[in-house]
């Protein structure tokens, strides 16, 4: 039994390590400017599980995989909109300039 923690952008290999019981640690901004965001994700056997996704001998649940997928895609969801929110925050927070 190996536990490893993997971080990935791509949404499918997170969505099926989750599949797979993994464990969703957390998400972060990788790249603002591009809206990239990244998945912390720990587990037993990721190496294992990454080399079945990526050779294409991957089996899976397809509901347990749907269902993980659409975690992710809300929490991504939820963090666009609380960075929307934290930015109309600070714009409106800032000294209006004085108008000439």
């Amino acid at each position: 039994m190996i536990i490893k923690h993997y971080e990935t952008t791509d949404i499918f290999i997170g969505a099926f390590f989750l599949s797979k019981g993994g464990s969703l640690n957390g998400i972060r901004i990788k790249d603002a400017a591009r809206g990239i965001a990244a998945f912390e994700i720990s587990g037993e056997d990721l190496d294992r599980l990454d080399h079945e996704y990526r050779s294409g001998q991957a089996l899976v649940n397809p509901v347990r995989l749907r269902d993980s997928l659409n975690l992710l895609r809300d929490m991504l969801f939820d963090l666009r909109d609380e960075r929307r929110r934290r930015h109309e925050r600070t714009r409106n927070n800032q000294p209006t300039q004085a108008k000439r």
